[in-house]
């Protein structure tokens, strides 16, 4: 491990990422950059032939390496961010927008609209570059397709932050995806101009429509499709929610991505089919500039995904080192492939995918041969299925941080699934393979075709099975980033220790553990030191919750079907911590928060209560009341309507605290209220 980390692309690697954080969270002018880019490669020559000189030998040099690589790192992020270029549709948004715009992806739909990621060309006579998030109202007669051309008149909107503490932020995932605006449309808001006559994209999504035409005129259907598209072509948009929840319940979700796993047996599939060429001269070269073209063609087809790209970028480093027949070291083509698709696309390091089959595959390498020697079974059958249950182990204690922290939920059950998927995962993919080859040619038998939907019909119903064992799984796990850190740091210390055990890792194992148990108390601390009051943002509803330390008091106006769907307070409760939560139905008309007074105002629309001054007045379902007359009366510091009101009131009430420079706070527009202090 020690001489792994000496490796020179690791350490390349390490700054380049540090420059990308930074980079992300600062802004630097162009300017800026580029002289500092000029500078430290001033600095670097020049370093270079003092090392020769065996003046200060290589320290001076390694030093303004580490600082170019990291001003690289900023470099990168800054140029691929679109909102620094001038041409950015963004500069030139008006009022009123008139654009032409290409379909780029298509989306995975909404209850009511088909989505798509849209590339602006033109805006209001301006070439510009760009993309924005496509909201077009369902409509099967009129359903757009990658390359389709549009013409618009539509509000380019920003897609507006969660209104509830600790939600999914949205627009800043969009973000990272380089999309900053969304539009909604019907049909009469836009009209198809001419496709574009070729595209690499338009090219790959015909071909995977005319593979659905062939497999559906063939009986594949339903989840059985949708799955033979998530793991042959990258596309999980049409997969349904149920079958989504099974595959992360059984902890299997990522058989549904096309990643290193699949490519990897791709890779010796073909490695195995060309094996013949090598008998010709430079055969192996041919054996090779046919493999990884074949993988970057299936890149394509499949999408060029995140999770594809890193994959195909990995395994064809991993070709090279089969041409040359030298033993490539996994953590080297690991870091130079991370190296590379962080120079072509630095947003990459922000993608969960991306973090995530990283620390697994380099917790596989790292971790499994530790594991596995713990055991030799004498069977090759057992050895076989011990392997697999190792691997699958390893890749846990790597990514079980991260998917805490993102997904709040740990499969107990993942070493069954993948115990019994990953061992047919191969026929799986070959049969895949072939079934689709001949249904392309009208020649696939009726035989193979039912065996294959009955293969992959058993292979969705064991999930399924392995995910309603509930007992198993387990959910609502708050985790913070401290926390993430913290035990990563603990796995790390705790695996060199069981390596090679020796008192100076002991040492660190036990520093690791102290920091860890600091952590602990640290979160503990600030839960039982926090109080707030939250007023809530629900449609039709009211929800208050009163936070003293660990203790919720939720106090809310909901139905017993819309309280058992809710996510608000189990959103609220993950992201503070895991509290001890009482609700109660109904909200009294005055609440107490600290040293301040605070006035429910409803339906009733009571508010003239005798020897009773708030300093905060709460509107909520819609009272019929004069807000002029209240606020002269009461004379209240804030107004805080919920979403319980109707908007011709909201808007209303805005106009007349703008009249009586009073505050007012709708949160349907800024989000949830949270009173603190």
């Amino acid at each position: 491990m020690k001489k792994t980390l000496q490796f020179i692309p690791i350490q390349l690697t390490f700054f380049l990422v540090l420059g990308i954080i930074f980079g992300h969270f600062f802004s630097i002018p162009f300017t800026s950059i580029f002289f500092l880019l000029v500078g430290f490669f001033i600095m670097l020559t020049f370093a270079y032939f003092l090392s020769n000189k065996k003046f200060n030998k290589n320290l001076l040099f390694a030093i303004t390496t580490y600082f170019l690589t990291f001003i690289i790192g900023v470099s990168v992020i800054t140029l691929n961010n679109e909102l620094n270029h001038k041409n950015h549709y963004s500069h030139f948004l008006e009022e009123e927008n008139k654009s032409i715009l290409s379909i780029e992806k298509i989306l995975k739909a909404g209850n009511f609209n088909d989505k798509y990621e849209a590339k602006v060309i033109k805006i209001n006579s301006h070439n510009t570059i760009g993309k924005i998030l496509l909201n077009v109202k369902k409509d099967s007669l009129n359903q757009l397709s990658i390359d389709d051309r549009l013409y618009m008149k539509s509000d380019f909107l920003e897609v507006l932050p969660p209104k509830n503490p600790y939600y999914f932020d949205y627009g800043n995932y969009l973000k990272k995806q380089h999309i900053y605006h969304q539009s909604f449309l019907e049909r009469r808001d836009y009209f198809k101009l001419e496709k574009r006559k070729f595209s690499f994209q338009g090219w790959a999504h015909q071909f995977r429509y005319r593979i659905n035409v062939q497999l559906r005129a063939h009986g594949f259907k339903g989840d059985e499709l949708a799955v033979i598209n998530a793991l042959l072509l990258g596309q999980r948009q049409d997969i349904s929610p149920e079958l989504l929840d099974s595959y992360a319940g059984a902890g299997a979700i990522h058989i549904l991505a096309v990643s290193g796993l699949h490519i990897g047996i791709l890779l010796l599939i073909l490695n195995f089919l060309l094996t013949p060429l090598e008998r010709f001269k430079r055969g192996k070269l041919i054996k090779l500039i046919l493999i990884v073209s074949l993988l970057w063609i299936f890149a394509f087809i499949a999408g060029m995904s995140a999770s594809v790209v890193r994959a195909v970028t990995m395994f064809s480093a991993v070709a090279i080192g089969m041409l040359v027949n030298r033993p490539t070291n996994v953590y080297n083509t690991l870091v130079i492939s991370m190296f590379f698709l962080l120079l072509f696309n630095p947003y990459f390091l922000f993608d969960v995918g991306f973090q995530l089959s990283y620390l697994a595959v380099f917790s596989i390498v790292w971790i499994q041969p530790m594991v596995y020697s713990v055991w030799k079974p004498k069977w090759k059958v057992v050895d076989y299925f011990w392997q697999l249950l190792t691997v699958s182990i390893a890749a846990q204690f790597g990514v079980i941080p991260l998917s805490l922290y993102y997904f709040h939920q740990f499969p107990g059950l993942f070493f069954i699934s993948n115990l019994v998927i990953i061992p047919v995962l191969g026929t799986i993919l070959i049969g895949g393979i072939l079934v689709i080859f001949l249904a392309l040619i009208n020649m696939l038998p009726s035989l193979i075709s039912k065996a294959y939907y009955y293969l992959i019909h058993t292979m969705n119903y064991i999930v399924n099975l392995v995910a309603q064992q509930e007992d198993f799984l387990i959910k609502n796990i708050a985790f913070s980033l401290l926390m993430v850190v913290a035990s990563y740091l603990v796995i790390v210390f705790g695996i060199r220790f069981l390596d090679k055990r020796n008192s100076k890792r002991l040492i660190g194992l036990l520093g690791v553990l102290i920091l860890f148990s600091s952590v602990l108390i640290y979160e503990k601390y600030e839960r039982q030191s926090t109080e707030e009051l939250v007023v809530f943002n629900k449609s039709r509803f009211s929800i208050i919750g009163n936070r003293i330390g660990e203790q919720l008091a939720v106090l809310h106006t909901l139905d017993s079907t819309t309280l058992s769907k809710d996510k608000t307070i189990n959103q609220y409760d993950l992201g503070s911590g895991n509290l001890n939560i009482s609700m109660k139905d109904g909200i009294s008309n005055i609440l107490h928060f600290k040293n301040k007074k605070l006035l429910i105002i409803d339906s009733l629309g009571i508010y003239n209560v005798k020897d009773y001054n708030p300093e905060i007045v709460i509107l909520q379902q819609s009272p019929k009341i004069n807000l002029e007359r209240m606020i002269e009366i009461l004379k209240p510091r804030l107004i805080v309507a919920d979403a319980s009101n109707y908007k011709t009131y909201v808007r209303q009430w805005d106009k007349t605290c703008r009249q009586k420079n009073t505050p007012f706070h709708y949160t349907n527009e800024k989000g949830a209220f949270i009173l603190s202090d």
